[in-house]
């Protein structure tokens, strides 16, 4: 692509919210309401000189050489597609974007670089409707807001996978909605996950596989295995940062390796929850009544040092009909569930 922007240059993602549901309940519908959201994006981003450079799926990445062209596309697109008249089966098409700034590598007619993690991340914290800025484009659009035009300061938030925090902005344009939910970040999902000092890299495949095993009904634990040192925590823990917004009661890791004592498994649990024993009733009672009516992960580290208590597992499932548990172990705990 012999105009694609090069050097320091601002990135545009989008996607549609709830697709996947408004494809498999009427794909026919869905077919003439993405087109005509494509045309939409496609129309906004040429007008203000960007290039649209890849589309996968719904998700549709623009590039521009300077930040306040993004921005005006942002506009026009959200502008366009709030009023836009779409098919009854499908309902409103809302558009999540978020916008990041900074130098990457061109390869071909694509981009590398982490600053397209980061991005990506931002742009999976929002919500149908919502642009989404970084702190360095906001920088450099706040002199260029057209009339009426804000942004709003959402604070610093953990993204998933990322290191460094992000300060987020959001857009807000007078006649277009403002208001959404919290974001979806780690800050704002129910979890005590470590802030992992790097990236995960090489592990989509297992990734993938996991989470997909775990979005099953039926499926309520799933256990990773392997020898010591080759990255079960870390696998498990990315999976849990991936999975939050699935679990509305929240994703909680109880790291089990300093125990020795199976004993100590379910106070273990009960203390990450903040769950106290009751007068007159066992601690696995009061961590059962806890967990009863609650949609949660949890993730436990290192349980091949305490397998005899995997039994206690099996009851908390049978138990707890929403609870579904993350395990790393160097042996299978060989239990049901």
């Amino acid at each position: 692509m012999a105009n694609l922007p090069a050097g320091t240059v601002t990135f545009l993602f989008t996607d549609i919210e709830g697709s996947t549901k408004r494809w498999e309940a009427n794909p026919a519908a869905m077919q003439v309401a993405f087109a005509r959201q494509e045309a939409i994006l496609r129309h906004a981003v040429e007008a203000n000189s960007g290039y649209a450079y890849k589309m996968i799926g719904d998700a549709f990445q623009a590039a521009f050489s300077t930040a306040p062209q993004a921005l005006h596309a942002v506009i026009d697109a959200q502008r366009s597609l709030y009023s836009e008249s779409w098919p009854s089966e499908t309902g409103e098409v809302r558009v999540r974007m978020a916008l990041h700034t900074g130098v990457t590598e061109e390869r071909g007619d694509d981009y590398v670089g982490p600053l397209l993690n980061r991005v990506a991340r931002l742009l999976s914290a929002g919500y149908g409707g919502q642009t989404l800025l970084t702190e360095i484009t906001a920088r450099l659009v706040r002199d260029a807001l057209p009339p009426g035009v804000q942004l709003l300061d959402m604070g610093e938030h953990r993204l998933k996978d990322l290191i460094k925090p992000e300060h987020v902005f959001q857009l807000a344009v007078p006649d277009l909605p403002s208001h959404f939910p919290p974001l979806k970040t780690l800050d704002n999902r129910p979890n005590n996950l470590p802030l992992q000092p790097t990236p995960l890299v090489g592990r989509e495949k297992e990734l993938a596989e996991v989470e997909k095993l775990l979005g099953r009904e039926e499926v309520r634990l799933v256990t990773l295995t392997g020898p010591g040192g080759t990255g079960k925590t870390r696998l498990a823990l990315q999976v849990a940062s991936d999975l939050l917004d699935g679990f509305p009661d929240g994703v909680w890791f109880v790291d089990l390796s300093p125990l020795k004592d199976p004993g100590l498994v379910v106070p273990t649990i009960a203390a990450v929850l903040g769950v106290k024993e009751t007068a007159g009733q066992p601690l696995i009672g009061s961590l059962k009544d806890y967990l009863k009516d609650r949609q949660l992960l949890l993730v436990q580290d290192n349980l091949e040092q305490v397998t005899e208590a995997a039994p206690q597992l099996s009851g908390l499932l049978a138990s707890c009909p929403r609870l579904k548990v993350l395990t790393t172990s160097r042996m299978p705990l060989s239990i049901r569930g």
